[in-house]
């Protein structure tokens, strides 16, 4: 056989010329400062669109819909008038709750924690600070199920032991609405605080220290560096922390579901996601649980809304 004759032999001058010229425009495009942005952010949008968009705008459609096996019909705002229910208010009064704890909790005592570790004088703080973040690599079940062991009902648990200790009766930890709300924010505090934490040592970090100094020739003590030094640089931080807490607290589900799934005693333990789960998937009723979830997401935005207007994000009051 003959050996092949070079492709560019086999064709016309005018033909090489319309490939290179082809292969230029090609080369232009994904070199250009305006279409490469665009190629880039193509595998996002993408993913966005796929993965998050379409779910909402399907979730949002099936809060209209009575969903059925097979079958699919349009009920209008049913779903929604069905929401107003004590087992709902319920939930939405255990979410918030729960929002707030969390909030109470997990801003000043990582703030707090932060300020001790990033202090001069204290000693071994790679050791305290790894110490204070391994619980966030903890699974929720996991960490759930080692609190349920701890606060059982019984007298030789760890929980009953301790407060036996001080003259106190065992408490039935888990079937009283606020010793039940005590361990969810526990757990939740325990397993956070330590990424908390790190978000505000970092923001300690990046203060200038001639700050400080310059305060202390005019001097200021240590509360008014805290307060007019400290607090308006951490701004940022704490808006960031605050906002994450509260998307946190009304999304959560898996705190709840470790100590009694979905059918705790008197819903003591129901929150708004545990609802959606236990309408749309124990219940099959997939239509008023999607109209769930569109309420947690309009819950949700409005307060992170208000939320990011009272700090000052939106040059509100916190500008003053």
């Amino acid at each position: 056989m003959k050996p092949n004759s070079p492709p560019n032999l086999n064709r016309s001058p005018s033909s090489n010329l319309k490939m290179k010229r082809n292969g230029t425009k090609l080369k232009n495009i994904f070199y250009s400062q305006k279409v490469a942005p665009y190629v880039f952010v193509l595998p996002f949008l993408l993913i966005f669109t796929g993965f998050y968009l379409y779910p909402v705008v399907s979730t949002f459609i099936m809060s209209f819909q009575q969903v059925l096996p097979g079958q699919t019909e349009f009920i209008g705002l049913r779903n929604y008038e069905r929401l107003f229910n004590p087992t709902f208010f319920r939930a939405l009064y255990n979410t918030t709750l729960y929002t707030f704890w969390t909030i109470v909790i997990l801003i000043p005592l990582p703030l707090l924690l932060a300020i001790i570790l990033n202090s001069k004088v204290t000693k071994y703080k790679t050791f305290f600070r790894a110490c204070i973040f391994i619980p966030a690599l903890t699974s929720t079940i996991v960490a759930g199920v080692i609190f349920r062991l701890l606060f059982a009902e019984s007298e030789s648990a760890f929980g009953n032991s301790f407060i036996m200790f001080f003259g106190f009766d065992p408490v039935a930890w888990r079937q009283n609405a606020g010793t039940l709300m005590f361990l969810m924010v526990g757990l939740a505090a325990w397993r956070w605080m330590g990424v908390n934490m790190i978000y505000f040592l970092t923001g300690l970090q990046n203060i200038p220290k001639e700050m400080y100094e310059a305060a202390e020739i005019d001097g200021a003590n240590t509360f008014n560096k805290f307060r007019h030094i400290t607090l308006p640089f951490l701004k940022p931080v704490t808006v960031y922390v605050l906002t994450i807490t509260l998307f946190a607290g009304y999304k959560m589900f898996e705190e709840a579901y470790v100590f009694w799934e979905v059918n705790s005693p008197g819903n003591i333990g129901l929150t708004l996601v545990g609802y959606l789960y236990k309408e749309g998937f124990q219940y099959n009723q997939l239509g008023f649980g999607s109209a769930v979830g569109v309420t947690l997401l309009i819950i949700v935005a409005i307060l992170g809304l208000i939320q990011l207007r009272l700090t000052g994000v939106f040059g509100g009051k916190g500008d003053n």
